[in-house]
């Protein structure tokens, strides 16, 4: 599963400004990739230029088209493209820390937070002629070809998050920004029961969590009480226990939906959990 982020940043084809903490991208979208599942260890900020795109998660199906956006937290997603259509779209990625700084250094935006909400894992952004004046302002800057200072992205990044949060439209978002001030237990616990099922490594969760491989393990001990690795073995083999008892799937579509790297490697951490075969456990649980 590809890291988006550090496909970007990367690849030398791709017309970009790149910062620290940020990261900007115009990218066209072969027309003969119609779905695709991915990952991103920063946020991102995509704006349409052309052609229609969905951007799926567990919850939701966000369907994008010319002139829309979204504000797409850190995770795994599946995206669907439109194939009669070329897609263009600009991407803004985002770390953590910027939008910390952002709302320190600017007061007005701290808002106070219902520790219970949950937040969406992506926000549609509603945007005005403004917005899409500094949209095409940033286009033009990547269509010069040539170096521009990292002083000058900043501002304009922090442009594009004043146009969003000054919208009382976009309050949902606001909100999330102010909630990634809060207590690393809280993000740790969140990235880890959204993305268990996907088969990314150790130090993907840690990006995502945006630690060092060492501190996140260091902070998830102290979060879980376990092991990142134990605990995702784990939840995994608790996730395959309702899919087991509650759906059709094959044992393998089964290990595929919940992050093993195969049915075989499946079928022996679940045989040594519970003893018995994923099969014969749904057997006996359905004639129970």
């Amino acid at each position: 599963m590809i890291n988006a982020y550090e496909y970007f940043k990367n690849h030398p084809k791709f017309n970009k400004l790149v910062g620290n903490e940020f990261l900007f991208v115009e990218y066209k979208c072969p027309i003969n990739i119609e779905e695709y599942q991915l990952w991103i260890e920063n946020h991102l900020i995509t704006y349409v230029i052309s052609g229609k795109k969905d951007w799926i998660t567990s919850k939701k199906t966000h369907k994008l088209s010319t002139g829309d956006a979204l504000f797409v937290r850190k995770g795994v997603y599946t995206t669907r493209q439109y194939l009669e259509s070329d897609y263009c779209v600009m991407l803004f990625f985002i770390n953590d820390e910027f939008i910390k700084r952002f709302i320190t250094e600017n007061p007005s935006f701290k808002r106070e937070l219902n520790q219970k909400i949950e937040h969406n894992q992506i926000f549609d952004i509603t945007t005005n002629d403004v917005f899409k004046t500094l949209i095409e302002s940033i286009f033009h800057y990547l269509k010069q070809g040539k170096e521009i200072p990292k002083e000058l992205v900043e501002i304009k990044f922090k442009e594009l998050l004043f146009n969003i949060v000054l919208n009382s439209n976009n309050n949902e978002i606001l909100f999330f920004f102010n909630s990634l001030t809060q207590n690393t237990k809280a993000t740790i616990e969140y990235i880890m029961t959204e993305n268990f099922q996907y088969d990314l490594k150790i130090v993907d969760f840690a990006k995502l969590c945006g630690k060092s491989l060492s501190s996140f393990k260091r902070e998830f001990k102290a979060c879980f009480n376990t092991t990142p690795n134990r605990w995702l073995i784990n939840k995994r083999l608790e996730h395959s226990k309702m899919l087991l008892l509650g759906t059709n799937l094959t044992v393998s579509e089964i290990g595929y939906e919940c992050g093993f790297k195969n049915s075989s490697h499946f079928i022996q951490a679940f045989k040594k959990k519970v003893s018995v075969t994923p099969n014969k456990f749904r057997t006996f649980k359905k004639e129970a």
